[in-house]
């Protein structure tokens, strides 16, 4: 398989992947498309390579960077943008993650413990839904505390320092 041919085909899974993710297909294809070129790349490359819109080009990267996993890049002497996505994996997991948790769990877990304090009466219906929407709160929340531990693991020095003896 050629260079080109390969490049296409992991910017194109990639986008697949992203949109089982909950993130749409073309921002995806634009971070894989960030994430294995080993310079940054202009809004024009990017619409040029991806076969996009100005406009869909734009929005998306204010998505990835809003994410905090892309960034832009000045190049002097130059008037274009230019843009690059974070190539430390191990940080791009922390930040995917975090972001996943205040956009999903965080708000989930508001709506578990909202529903889960209402007063059951009399019905067996009624108890069971507050046991088992307790449970599930319970157990997001305990997900969601681990993630926030690995994540402020690998903020600290010294967690840094043990995963890559890990590695």
């Amino acid at each position: 398989m050629e260079f080109k041919e390969a490049k296409n085909k992991f910017v194109q899974t990639w986008g697949a992947l992203g949109s089982q993710w909950g993130i749409n297909k073309t921002m995806a294809q634009i971070h894989a498309l960030l994430m294995v070129s080993n310079e940054p790349v202009s809004m024009e490359d990017i619409m040029e390579e991806l076969q996009i819109s100005r406009g869909n080009a734009s929005m998306n990267l204010r998505g990835l960077m809003d994410w905090g996993i892309v960034y832009k890049e000045f190049k002097a002497g130059e008037r274009k943008e230019f843009f690059t996505a974070e190539k430390d994996l191990d940080e791009l997991a922390v930040k995917i993650s975090r972001e996943r948790s205040k956009r999903e769990i965080k708000p989930t877990l508001k709506i578990l413990k909202e529903v889960s304090t209402i007063e059951a009466k009399d019905s067996a219906e009624e108890k069971h839904f507050v046991d088992q929407t307790t449970k599930l709160y319970d157990f997001v929340l305990k997900a969601d505390n681990m993630l926030d531990k690995i994540t402020e693991f690998n903020d600290n020095w010294l967690g840094k320092l043990f995963i890559k003896m890990m590695k």
